[in-house]
C-alpha cells in the first residue's frame, strides 16, 4: 500500500493540539529548547578560505545561507510564529559559521526538502546543508559532505499503548508509515515486505497518522523519532534498537574540498572543546537520551 498526499490535514490537527495539550490528535506542538539554554560559540577571527569559491561568496554578502529542515523537533525545526529555527542540526550549522568567521546570529536559515538538497548546492540557493543528510557512496557524487557529526540508525516510533511492537520483525500485517522516497522506506520494503507501508511527503504527518491510530508505527532514523517522542513522551514512544546506520554529514558544493575540510577542522575542534556536547544537550538531549560519542570524521581524499 502506498499513498502520497500534501494534506491540509496536517495542518488542521497541529492547530488541534496546540490548542489543546491533551488530546490524541495531531502533531506534537512546537516545544524547541529554551534559548538561555543554548551555547554561545567563539567567532574566529581572521578567518580567510580564499580556495572556496563557496565561502568567498558568503563572505562578500556577509553570511552563509544554509539549508535544513523544519519539522523535526529538537533537529531542525522552524517556530511558525517567530521564523525562528531551533535543534541539534541548527546548532551544528551556527558552530560552523563561527569557525569559518562569521557570527552565529547572521546564519541565514532555508528550508529544503529531502529531495532538492543536491540541487540546492549544485545550484548556489544554499552554502552549505544541515539536516539530517546521510552520507553515502551516491550523493558523494552530486555534493561533497563534512563530517559525520552524529551517527543515527533507523527505528520505529510507536504510541506509548502499544505493547507488540518491538523491531522490526513485528511489522508483519501492521500498517507502517515513512518518508516517500526515502531510504527507510525501501528498506522496510525489501527487509521486512510483509509490513503494510504507507508513504507521504513528510515525517510529520506520519505522526499525524500515528497519533490518530491510522498507522501502527512510523520509521526513519532514531535521532529524528526520539524528537518526536520528547514533545509528547505520553502518546510517544522509540522501541527497539537501531537496525541502520546513518552518519549524518554536511552537505557541501561538489568539489569545494577547501571549505569541506575547513568543515572538518571545524567539527574536530568544536568536539574537542566542548561545544558539540553541550549544543546536543540543550536540543536533542532534552529527550532524555544521553550524548553519544561523536564518529570519526571521514576525510576522504579530494574529489
Amino acid at each position: 500500500m502506498f499513498r502520497t498526499t500534501r494534506v491540509p490535514f496536517a495542518v488542521v490537527t497541529l492547530t488541534a493540539l496546540l490548542a489543546s495539550a491533551c488530546g490524541k490528535e495531531g502533531s506534537p506542538p512546537v516545544k524547541g529548547p529554551a534559548a538561555g539554554k543554548l551555547p554561545n560559540y567563539q567567532v574566529a577571527q581572521g578567518f580567510q578560505l580564499p580556495d572556496s569559491k563557496t565561502w568567498k561568496r558568503a563572505k562578500k554578502r556577509g553570511y552563509f545561507v544554509v539549508g535544513a529542515k523544519e519539522d523535526q523537533p529538537y533537529l531542525g525545526e522552524k517556530d511558525p510564529a517567530t521564523g525562528t529555527y531551533s535543534g541539534f542540526d541548527i546548532e551544528i550549522a551556527k558552530m560552523m559559521s563561527a569557525s569559518l568567521g562569521f557570527a552565529p546570529k547572521t546564519v541565514h536559515f532555508r528550508t529544503i526538502a529531502s529531495a532538492n538538497r543536491e540541487t540546492a548546492l549544485q545550484n548556489g540557493q544554499i552554502d552549505y546543508y544541515v539536516g539530517t543528510y546521510t552520507i553515502n557512496d551516491m550523493r558523494k557524487k552530486l555534493v561533497g559532505f563534512a563530517g559525520p557529526y552524529y551517527m543515527a540508525g533507523q527505528s520505529l516510533l510507536v504510541r506509548a499503548d502499544e505493547h507488540d511492537i518491538h523491531g522490526p520483525q513485528d511489522l508483519a500485517g501492521k500498517r507502517v508509515c515513512s518518508a516517500a522516497g526515502s531510504t527507510p522506506y525501501q528498506r522496510i520494503k525489501d527487509d521486512y515486505p510483509k509490513a503494510q507501508l504507507v508513504a507521504y511527503d513528510t515525517y510529520s504527518v506520519c505522526v499525524d497518522n500515528l497519533l490518530t491510530y491510522q498507522v501502527a508505527a512510523v520509521t526513519t532514523d532514531d535521532a529524528i523519532l526520539i524528537g518526536y517522542a520528547a514533545k509528547v513522551p505520553d502518546q510517544l514512544k522509540v522501541v527497539g534498537k537501531p537496525f541502520s546506520k546513518e552518519p549524518y554529514g554536511i552537505g557541501v558544493p561538489h568539489g569545494d574540498n577547501a571549505l569541506r575540510f575547513a568543515l572538518d577542522d571545524a567539527l574536530e575542534a568544536r568536539e574537542k572543546n566542548g561545544d558539540w556536547k553541550k549544543a546536543y544537550e540543550a536540543t536533542l538531549g532534552l529527550s532524555g537520551v544521553p550524548a553519544p560519542t561523536p564518529p570519526a570524521i571521514d576525510r576522504y581524499p579530494a574529489s
